[in-house]
């Protein structure tokens, strides 16, 4: 993938946590792409304004506001002791923000990024931090999101490509997004799930696509599917480890945000259930 400048938030969770997942696969990828990597070291003050006794509300901004600091601060230090032993071109920082102040920040760093590594944001360890890192990435900052699986520190070789087709906006954004990456693959399969029966491209779901991707010296063949499994992120799946795909490019969050985070919604589901790393945009 052509990139030439990366980014990776690592939220202040321990040594241990996602987000130095995240950085061990960012710095991989900028070792393999010759790239540059910018860290952002985020420190998340969990004060909770409203929930103070008379005479004790000063005190404690202050002190959840130190802790966020002297957290951060902290983890800034592991971060560069560890980049300090790579041979590659990078930039660390460090700021603290509440949980509403993490889209105006993070996406400021995002617009001048080209891609935004992370490790996936739902599970074990992780919290609403990590969803707002990458929301905020790609709303706020318009950049596309590497999410790696759990568990995988590098990142395969991007040579076996399924993109999720469904006429969408967000999927095609996502699409001119991953070009570069998709005119290096060996196989590229777009994948079209229950395509609907009145739809523009009801005669030849996910055609003009690959027309127009074979005109960028793609090779790209089309998979269309039934919806034989409860939900799509399950077909999508199967269908992944069935093409022994190494990467998966879908757009996100077809709904507002509001309405996934009610109902669930397909961008949760498929990053929860993936075997390989999905690049997302919007």
């Amino acid at each position: 993938m052509a990139c030439k400048t990366l980014l990776t938030v690592v939220t202040e969770q321990g040594p241990d946590g996602p987000g130095m997942a995240g950085l061990e696969t960012a710095i991989a990828l900028a070792r393999r792409e010759d790239a540059h990597l910018d860290v952002l070291v985020l420190g998340v003050d969990q004060t909770q304004y409203g929930y103070f006794s008379a005479g004790a509300g000063i005190a404690m901004v202050q002190e959840t506001l130190a802790q966020a600091i002297s957290g951060a601060e902290d983890l800034e230090r592991k971060v560069r002791q560890r980049l300090a032993t790579e041979e590659i071109r990078w930039a660390v920082d460090h700021a603290v923000a509440q949980l509403g102040g993490i889209a105006p920040l993070v996406g400021h760093r995002a617009r001048f990024v080209d891609l935004v590594v992370q490790a996936r944001p739902y599970g074990a360890g992780r919290s609403s931090a990590d969803e707002a890192v990458v929301e905020a990435a790609m709303f706020d900052g318009q950049a596309p999101v590497l999410v790696m699986p759990d568990g995988m520190v590098n990142p395969p070789a991007f040579d076996r490509v399924v993109v999720a087709w469904n006429q969408s906006p967000e999927a095609m954004v996502a699409i001119r997004r991953a070009l570069p990456l998709l005119q290096r693959a060996a196989m590229v399969d777009i994948t079209v799930v229950d395509p609907p029966a009145h739809g523009p491209e009801r005669s030849d779901p996910g055609g003009m696509l690959s027309q127009w991707l074979s005109r960028h010296d793609v090779r790209a063949e089309v998979s269309v599917l039934a919806r034989t499994l409860p939900k799509v992120s399950d077909v999508l799946a199967r269908h992944i480890r069935d093409r022994d795909a190494n990467l998966l490019v879908m757009g996100a969050y077809g709904h507002s945000r509001f309405r996934e985070a009610i109902m669930g919604g397909a961008t949760r589901s498929m990053l929860e259930k993936t075997p390989v790393p999905v690049l997302m945009a919007r």
